[in-house]
C-alpha cells in the first residue's frame, strides 16, 4: 500500500512537471514570436511605393501628412524611426500594446505580412516632420525640462530624437495630450510593452512631473 501511494504521488509529480514544462515551453515560444516577426520585417524589402498605397488607410486617422491629432487621440508618426514603427506594429499584432483600432490594422488584411509592415513603416519614416500642434499650458514646463534632463535624456536623447538602433522612439514634438496619456497608461499597466524599469521610473512622478515632462517634450519639436 505504501509503495502504491508513493508511485501514485511520483506519477502525479512527473505529470505536473510535464504539464508545467509544456506551459513554459509554450510561453517561451509565444514570447519569441514578436521578436521573430520583427527580425523578418527588418529583412524585408522597404517598398516605399507600396507603403504609400498602404498608408492611405492609415491616413484616415493619422492624417495624410502623418501629423495625428492635437487632442491626443492619434499620435504624430511622420519621420518616426523605421525600427520604432515596425516594433510598435509588431507589438499591436501580438497584444504587447493595446488599442482596438491599431490591433485591427496590425492583425488584419491591411498589413497581412512582413513585407507590408516594412513597406508602410518605410514610407511613414520618410514623411517630413510636422509642426507642433498640441502643447500644454506651460505651468510646469521648466520643471519638466529639469526632470527630463535628469531622468529621460540618457535614453530618449537631449533633443528627444530617440535612437533607431535601440528602438527608442523620437518623442520631440509629439502631442502633449498623447504623451501625457502614454505616461499614465504605463504607470497603470495599460502599456505591456513598457519595460519594468521604465514603469518603476514613472511611478515616482506626481502631477507636476507628468504634465511638465509631457509639455516640455511636446515643445522640443518646435526647436
Amino acid at each position: 500500500m505504501i509503495a502504491m501511494q508513493f508511485r501514485t504521488r511520483a506519477f502525479k509529480g512527473v505529470a505536473y512537471l510535464l504539464v508545467l514544462g509544456a506551459a513554459v515551453s509554450a510561453s517561451g515560444y509565444a514570447a519569441s514570436l514578436p521578436q521573430q516577426k520583427y527580425a523578418t520585417v527588418m529583412k524585408s524589402p522597404r517598398d516605399v511605393a507600396r507603403g504609400q498605397q498602404l498608408f492611405q488607410a492609415c491616413a484616415v486617422c493619422h492624417g495624410p501628412s502623418g501629423a495625428g491629432s492635437g487632442d491626443g487621440l492619434v499620435p504624430a508618426i511622420a519621420a518616426q524611426h523605421f525600427q520604432v514603427l515596425v516594433r510598435q506594429l509588431i507589438d499591436y499584432r501580438y497584444s504587447k500594446r493595446w488599442d482596438p483600432r491599431m490591433e485591427s490594422v496590425a492583425r488584419g488584411h491591411m498589413l497581412p505580412d512582413a513585407a507590408a509592415i516594412a513597406a508602410v513603416a518605410s514610407y511613414v519614416s520618410q514623411l517630413p516632420r510636422q509642426p507642433v500642434i498640441g502643447v500644454g499650458d506651460g505651468e510646469f514646463t521648466a520643471h519638466g525640462h529639469r526632470v527630463y534632463e535628469r531622468m529621460c535624456a540618457s535614453c530618449h536623447g537631449v533633443d528627444g530624437q530617440g535612437n533607431a538602433s535601440t528602438t527608442v522612439p523620437r518623442i520631440a514634438g509629439q502631442h502633449y495630450a498623447y504623451l501625457l496619456r502614454q505616461l499614465h497608461d504605463a504607470v497603470d499597466n495599460r502599456r505591456p510593452n513598457f519595460s519594468p524599469e521604465h514603469v518603476r521610473l514613472l511611478k515616482g512622478f506626481q502631477y507636476a512631473e507628468f504634465t511638465g515632462v509631457a509639455d516640455y517634450v511636446a515643445r522640443l519639436g518646435a526647436q
